[in-house]
């Protein structure tokens, strides 16, 4: 089921891109109206981030771009990667809009050193929500030691395999999906997406993945990479379990349970350093 699995989600993504380039959740409308806006992601990610200025960067799976327009604004040099060409036009029309001098590449994730270049970039900037995409953690790791040139950096935001296996049953979070990774992908059709739109959308199906945290761990170690730091959030930028959740009180945009929001694991960030 893995050899269409490009073509199903670059549909699926193709759908959503222009409801997510209207919704409240991204907001595109501040880049233009504010030149210091960052994406709520990016401000989350900002203490363990840390400076980026005149860092080359790119972002892989950077869909809509409003995370690639943030670290532009940071001061990154950076170009953005994404699969979806619908996704690509609503990133090119942000920057235009925002002043941002990015650019865009279409392409599949394990062809990237080929299209943008081996040992090229300061920063591998990988956004929240994008290795379950992926079929194959290990090969992605490669990609990301290839595109790091030495004493480059990884930094990745992920939801967190904990919080993955979950899904609302009955109003209760119940275990439903494997945390272990498994070959066959999860398959989904809905007409739904994680932002509210007032557009409507196509029944589509998707793949998806699972990959553990100590999978993610290991491949980047079996790649070269030195793992430099680790973090636990309690949030995710996204609502995760619906009706279990609540905005979080001290960063914009994120989501965690509203009862005892310590009994979960919703994202971790993982930094690594090539060599």
């Amino acid at each position: 089921m893995t050899d269409d699995y490009l073509a199903v989600n670059r549909a699926m993504w193709d759908d959503r891109a222009p409801a997510h380039a209207t919704s409240p959740e991204y907001d595109l409308r501040r880049y233009a109206d504010d030149p210091a806006a960052l994406s709520d992601v990016v401000r989350f990610d900002l203490p363990l981030l840390g400076d980026v200025a005149g860092l080359r960067a790119v972002h892989l799976q950077c869909h809509i771009g409003s995370d690639t327009v943030s670290l532009h604004r940071l001061g990154c040099d950076v170009v953005g990667l994404d699969l979806s060409p619908a996704s690509l036009d609503q990133a090119r029309a942000l920057a235009r809009r925002a002043g941002a001098d990015v650019s865009y590449v279409e392409g599949d994730v394990y062809d990237a050193v080929g299209l943008l270049g081996a040992g090229a970039y300061d920063l591998v900037f990988t956004g929240i929500g994008a290795l379950i995409w992926l079929p194959d953690v290990d090969r992605w790791a490669g990609v990301v030691s290839d595109l790091l040139r030495p004493g480059g950096r990884l930094f990745l935001r992920e939801g967190h395999p904990m919080l993955l296996t979950h899904e609302v049953v009955d109003g209760r979070a119940t275990l439903t999906y494997p945390y272990f990774h498994q070959p066959e992908p999860l398959v989904f059709t809905t007409a739904e997406s994680y932002v509210e739109s007032t557009e409507t959308l196509k029944e589509l199906p998707s793949r998806e993945w699972v990959h553990s945290l100590a999978d993610v761990v290991t491949a980047l170690l079996d790649h070269g990479l030195t793992v430099t730091g680790l973090a636990e959030h309690d949030s995710v930028p996204w609502v995760a379990l619906p009706g279990l959740m609540e905005p979080h009180p001290d960063h914009p945009g994120e989501h965690r349970l509203a009862d005892h929001p310590e009994r979960m694991a919703a994202s971790y960030t993982l930094q690594a350093v090539k060599p």
